[in-house]
């Protein structure tokens, strides 16, 4: 009799366990299913115009090939740009950042957060150890973020307010360089060549209207995040760094040159 309840006993430990498996199996089915589901209405969010050849391509591309850079995006970040030479031109850029080092981040940067958004920049973050060692003509280049974070004005949207501002805790005392590819406030195309771009550093020089209608749309208020924000120790900004404040900027230019090396080329 012992026996038998043992068997039957054994019974159910397997049963239970193949129920176990196949929800498992189940599980994963589903959440694959879930997953093709969100590649296919993102593409079918930009591949507006594109034959049904290449719709499939990228479909088939999207599912099967791995891209290592861009699954090792960690961090969604937004916040305002402004032209290095001209305040009044501010850009609402959503960064997503890979934390590459401990002493460096780099972003790609959006004008949204949709599956159709535009690229149009780059960020590379470093920490102010990181920044003092940089020539004194580079320095010029790069913005501090002490300002950006305890305003309140740069946002980590989607993640707890608590985590967020661990997070601004140490980013804080970083330092950004940044370039803009396409100049989204005046161009409907990539013209041109890459802007150099800065960060706000006080109080009255970021637009209002562009901060309210991003708090809206992320249903966020800076000024609550501001107060929030008020224990973060906030550094002073080391020498070198925010050189616009001086009146007097840095920007790109296109300059013609000799080629070097040149081989093959047809010549008159």
């Amino acid at each position: 009799m012992a026996r038998r309840n043992e068997a039957t006993a054994c019974a159910c430990g397997n049963d239970g366990r193949g129920s176990f498996g196949w929800g498992v199996l189940t599980g994963l089915v589903a959440a694959g299913a879930a997953w093709i589901g969100r590649k296919v209405a993102m593409h079918a969010a930009i591949n507006n115009g594109h034959t049904p050849m290449h719709r499939a391509l990228d479909l088939a591309s999207a599912a099967m090939q791995p891209k290592y850079p861009v699954e090792a995006l960690s961090t969604y970040l937004n916040g305002l740009h402004f032209y290095a030479d001209d305040m009044n031109r501010q850009v609402e850029a959503h960064h997503f950042c890979t934390h590459l080092a401990h002493d460096m981040h780099q972003c790609i940067i959006y004008d949204s957060n949709q599956p159709n958004a535009r690229l149009i920049g780059i960020e590379y973050i470093i920490s102010a150890d990181r920044f003092r060692g940089l020539p004194e003509g580079e320095k010029r280049l790069w913005h501090s973020h002490h300002y950006e974070i305890s305003s309140g004005q740069l946002v980590a949207p989607g993640i707890p307010e608590l985590a967020e501002r661990t997070y601004f805790k140490d980013l804080i005392s970083t330092y950004g360089k940044t370039f803009h590819m396409w100049q989204v406030d005046r161009d409907d195309f990539p013209y041109g060549i890459p802007q150099l771009m800065m960060g706000f550093t006080a109080d009255g020089q970021a637009d209002p209207a562009k901060l309210r209608e991003r708090d809206q749309r992320l249903g966020i208020s800076w000024r609550h995040r501001r107060a929030q924000r008020s224990g973060i120790a906030v550094p002073e900004p080391l020498p070198g760094a925010n050189a616009w404040e001086t009146g007097r900027s840095l920007q790109t230019a296109l300059q013609e040159v000799d080629l070097k090396g040149a081989r093959g080329l047809a010549r008159d």
